[in-house]
């Protein structure tokens, strides 16, 4: 089945079991790596990005997951990809404890206790010497705005830029902002040329859960019927459709983006080869894919 994608984000590990790409082994091995590199390109396909999404400042697992992503920045490294996708990690929220902990309020006083001892003591710290070691390879970091992560919308995003400075910027997940009242197309819009990659997933509330218990939802994935919310195909979720993908990217553009769309597909209720399929379809129909005809010096 020809779908005319381009480009391959691959995972290393994390959250991911990583099946198509056992970083550790193709760093030990140069001709295992080029085999690998080989079936990318013998396919008229290239290697956008390496991702590594895992809590790297757990305060009981993080070594682990820093290891691996310390790996992707050399792998990239190694393959000619400028981006490792990963998350901010969320630490935990004082020192000594074994959970992280995620502030979502202003109040009680102690939440701004927890978010100082958080950003200062952990994340930018952190943050300042893995972005010297991704600059030292020629490589950057995209960080995905999640859920229970010490960066997961646009203002803490902006936030840890303004700290680490070029070396991070953002990969968006279209659908992370929808969950929590935002809209992309404005995500877009404030962090203009600080978008390093994109991942493309629609969403879908549930309005008789959200107008009964809210956005804010701990039910299990698995169960989508009972959720606020699910990762769905493009074009089954955000209202507007078609016209909605294709002014967010319009707005891409605008911002300076002119980097791969990369589709992550998390559709419970649909074939993962069919829901990729569709997406494809979608964006297929509203992508800008020529270089624009008027030129500023036009204008």
């Amino acid at each position: 089945m020809e779908l005319e994608v381009t480009d391959l984000e691959f995972p290393v590990g994390g959250w991911s079991t990583a099946p198509h790409c056992d970083a550790a082994a193709l760093l030990d091995d140069s001709s295992l790596l080029a085999e690998f590199t080989d079936a990318v390109t013998a396919r008229g396909l290239r290697i956008c990005a390496i991702n590594a999404n895992g809590n790297q400042l757990h305060p009981v697992t993080g070594a682990d997951d820093d290891q691996t992503l310390r790996r992707a920045v050399e792998l990239a490294e190694r393959v000619g990809a400028s981006t490792v996708v990963c998350m901010s990690g969320l630490p935990e929220g004082a020192k000594g404890d074994r959970t992280p902990n995620w502030v979502t309020t202003a109040w009680p006083p102690e939440t701004q206790e927890i978010l100082s001892y958080q950003w200062n003591d952990v994340a930018l710290p952190y943050w300042r010497e893995l972005a010297e070691y991704g600059e030292a390879r020629g490589v950057r970091f995209g960080i995905e705005m999640h859920g229970n992560q010490l960066v997961y919308n646009a203002r803490t995003m902006a936030r840890l830029r303004a700290e680490i400075g070029d070396g991070v910027g953002a990969n968006l997940d279209t659908s992370h902002p929808m969950w929590q009242g935002a809209d992309p197309r404005d995500v877009v819009d404030v962090l203009g040329g600080s978008i390093y990659h994109v991942h493309a997933k629609d969403l879908r509330l549930v309005p008789r859960v959200v107008g009964s218990h809210g956005v804010l939802d701990t039910t299990d994935i698995t169960r989508p019927r009972d959720r606020a919310w699910n990762f769905v195909t493009l074009g089954s979720g955000h209202p507007g459709g078609a016209p909605f993908w294709g002014q967010l990217l319009s707005d891409l553009r605008m911002n300076g983006y002119d980097g791969v769309i990369s589709i992550e597909h998390e559709d419970l209720v649909m074939d993962a080869v069919e829901g990729v399929r569709h997406t494809v379809e979608l964006l297929d129909h509203v992508m800008p894919r020529e270089a624009a005809s008027w030129k500023p010096a036009d204008i």
